[in-house]
């Protein structure tokens, strides 16, 4: 799938993307590009990287269980929430081992590592580490056994084993699996039984959208217009979403440019009829100049 970007009627840019669409019984719709390699899905394995710490006994409801499938803008009650699950495991924002950093937020000045949008994730992984009394200052090390868990997990999901490992951007171990992997492990949170750990963390980030990214950012706009759907972005221009039926996708963008990455996930919605009036913004970005609109994002 290619994406052109056109000023002022010229197209200035082009970006590929790898798209995987499959429908309710699981077979594929759309298919564009090798979606059979290792990609490097980076922050939509958050779900999955959660699921392996319900397994191991973490206990969290709700909001702060969309919190730590995050990658949160730094909004006040992101960072509250942050602290809601350190507190509850009798910890204090220093055990935080993810780097510090300014939020996505720019109404918020502070910095800190409770502000970076890994920060949910990772105070969960040490909720995790009390709960089982294991180390909490090696908690990000591949050998560590709340890694060795969520690697077992992601292999689970996926049905695939892990091509290669490396350390994403808050320092967290980083799996590779082809992106028919990490479709066919979002199709499994919403066809999973009702009382099951992937149910609950389906349930609770359709359920509270800006938990899981922030107020105005496309994902929550996303669940927000398709209240059965249950979106991750990544780093580096990478979507997975699973709706309520059981229909599924995952995007890439091979460049890594974020202004590609919702329209061309909105193009994979759409191709399995999901839409909402909603849609039409974020699916054909304003090109600007001067302030004002001279073109636009279209997909070929």
């Amino acid at each position: 799938m290619v994406v052109e970007v056109v000023r002022s009627g010229f197209v200035e840019s082009r970006h590929q993307a790898r798209v995987l669409t499959v429908d309710a019984e699981g077979r594929p719709v759309e298919t564009r590009g090798a979606v059979h390699v290792p990609a490097s899905p980076r922050s939509s394995m958050k779900p999955l990287q959660a699921l392996g710490m319900l397994r191991a006994g973490l206990r969290l409801e709700d909001e702060l269980l969309a919190l730590a499938c995050a990658s949160h803008s730094g909004e006040p009650f992101h960072v509250d929430g942050v602290r809601k699950i350190l507190a509850g495991a009798g910890l204090e924002e220093p055990a935080l081992l993810c780097p510090e950093d300014y939020p996505a937020d720019r109404t918020v000045t502070e910095r800190g590592r409770v502000y970076m949008n890994c920060s949910g994730k990772h105070a969960a992984m040490l909720a995790t580490c009390v709960l089982n009394d294991w180390p909490l200052t090696t908690y990000l090390e591949p050998a560590h056994p709340l890694q060795r868990a969520i690697r077992e997990t992601v292999e689970d999901l996926t049905g695939e084993r892990i091509a290669a490992s490396g350390v994403d951007g808050c320092g967290a171990p980083l799996f590779f699996v082809s992106m028919l992997g990490v479709v066919k492990a979002f199709r499994s949170f919403p066809m999973s039984s009702e009382d099951s750990y992937e149910r609950k963390i389906f349930e609770a980030m359709r359920t509270y959208p800006e938990w899981t990214s922030g107020t105005d950012r496309p994902e929550a706009k996303l669940m927000r217009a398709l209240p059965g759907l249950m979106l991750k972005a990544g780093a580096e221009a990478f979507d997975a979403f699973a709706f309520e039926d059981g229909r599924a996708g995952t995007i890439k963008i091979e460049d890594g440019s974020q202004r590609a990455r919702v329209p061309v996930t909105v193009a994979a919605l759409r191709s399995l009829g999901l839409d909402a009036p909603e849609l039409a913004e974020l699916a054909v970005p304003p090109v600007l100049g001067g302030g004002r609109p001279v073109g636009e994002l279209r997909i070929r």
